[in-house]
């Protein structure tokens, strides 16, 4: 009965839910923008955020607050002489991200020859083909494809891409969810199965990517009051989102 009014309520709510609480709730979305208007060079802005998608796990503090920081700090200090000795001195900095800094540093090591011989056509060229995107990181990262970095990475990229480009490309349905305690703490509830297998299945079901159905379940997950307040202001039917904290 759970998955039954799961799936309707995903249905009735659609992809352009999920659009709306990305660019309006979501405030990594809008600590992008700040950073590319601070910025003033594409290119540079998309490689930033590719690289902060691959060191964001195992945090100090919030999500929302990393990005804010990030966006904060490179608006001040673009780097001069390449990303990878940029995050070597913002690292050791940060408030948010301040675990386990090595193996991160060694990680855009990883992605550091990958993403210097891109060109801004070229990140055109994976955002109107994001599974290739994933494909070719995931291979230069050495992981699987489904790992939560890298499907995070993915969501990120689709987000800077959506600013620099000014198009609106959805998530492709083979892109998985990237899977964090809460989204299995709250598939465990509707579920027995693996919570990445679980999503994959419901998506095409309900029309929805699962990176997009991953925004949909944010502001029920999260239980952040700044973002329901945000919701019910950008969002008319912000209580059927809500309603699925309930199931």
């Amino acid at each position: 009965m759970k998955v039954e009014a799961l799936k309707n309520i995903l249905m009735e709510l659609g992809i352009e839910c999920a659009r709306i609480i990305e660019e309006k709730v979501d405030l990594q979305f809008l600590a992008l923008k700040n950073l590319h208007k601070n910025l003033g060079d594409d290119e540079l802005f998309i490689k930033l955020v590719i690289s902060n998608s691959i060191v964001s796990y195992q945090l100090s503090g919030k999500g929302e607050q990393w990005w804010l920081e990030f966006s904060h700090y490179f608006s001040q200090n673009p780097p001069k002489e390449g990303i990878l000795r940029a995050y070597f001195e913002f690292l050791p900095k940060s408030k948010t991200n301040k675990r386990i800094l090595q193996p991160k540093l060694k990680r855009l090591e990883k992605l550091e020859p990958f993403l210097d011989i891109l060109t801004v056509k070229d990140l055109m060229d994976y955002y109107r083909n994001m599974v290739k995107f994933r494909n070719d990181l995931a291979r230069v990262m050495r992981s699987k494809g489904e790992a939560k970095t890298i499907v995070f990475a993915v969501k990120m990229f689709g987000y800077a891409s959506r600013i620099v480009f000014g198009e609106f490309i959805p998530y492709p349905m083979e892109i998985d969810i990237p899977k964090d305690f809460r989204i299995e703490n709250y598939t465990k509830r509707l579920t027995s199965q693996d919570p990445v297998k679980f999503w994959r299945e419901i998506a095409p079901e309900v029309n929805i990517p699962p990176l997009h159905i991953d925004s949909i379940l944010w502001p029920v997950l999260g239980g952040e009051e700044e973002v329901k307040k945000r919701l019910k202001e950008y969002y008319e039917k912000a209580e059927l989102v809500l309603r699925l904290s309930s199931l």
